[in-house]
């Protein structure tokens, strides 16, 4: 019996496949795809959310000071004239940052391997590439969805078939997290 299930598709397009629905998985918390494809990914994000409960509390705060550019009411940078040259100006500020230990580290990099990246686009500012955002799916894990599983010992995705697929009758499933 196969480990896996090839999805008729070479490795590469496969991998690709089922880190792109476990991404949207992560993102969204739901996805409808077929049967075979939710049980292959219903296996991944399952790990990668046992390995997120693990190491929830593993890390440490520390107190860090950072130079940060003063801005004005507009939000651009105060400049002051020093020796003929313009200059920003610097306020110092403390802030208190997680640091992750060695074991959360890895985990991180771990789901990093999995996830892609996700950029978010306000509806506002479609088609403009300034308002855009870079979301940080390893943190959503460890802050959002590992305390909502905490007491649980696995089961954190469900499937619910949908009905046959019109073009091909292929079995439909939502695949949600719990």
């Amino acid at each position: 019996m196969a480990k896996y299930r090839k999805l008729g598709r070479t490795q590469s397009q496969r991998k690709a496949l089922l880190r792109n629905q476990v991404t949207a998985l992560i993102e969204n918390g739901k996805i409808v795809t077929t049967e075979a494809r939710a049980k292959e990914v219903k296996k991944m994000a399952e790990k990668l959310i046992t390995i997120a409960i693990k190491e929830k509390d593993n890390y440490e705060t520390v107190k860090v000071t950072a130079k940060v550019p003063k801005k004005d009411a507009n939000g651009k940078r105060v400049k002051e004239v020093v020796d003929g040259k313009k200059v920003t100006v610097y306020d110092t500020v403390e802030k208190e940052i997680k640091k992750d230990m060695p074991s959360r580290l890895h985990a991180r990099k771990q789901m990093d391997k999995v996830l892609y990246k996700v950029t978010e686009v306000p509806a506002e500012a479609a088609g403009r590439k300034k308002n855009t955002k870079v979301v940080d799916l390893t943190n959503k894990m460890f802050d959002e969805i590992a305390p909502k599983y905490a007491g649980r010992n696995g089961g954190y995705t469900r499937i619910v078939k949908i009905g046959l697929r019109k073009g091909d009758a292929a079995m439909q499933v939502l695949l949600e997290l719990v």
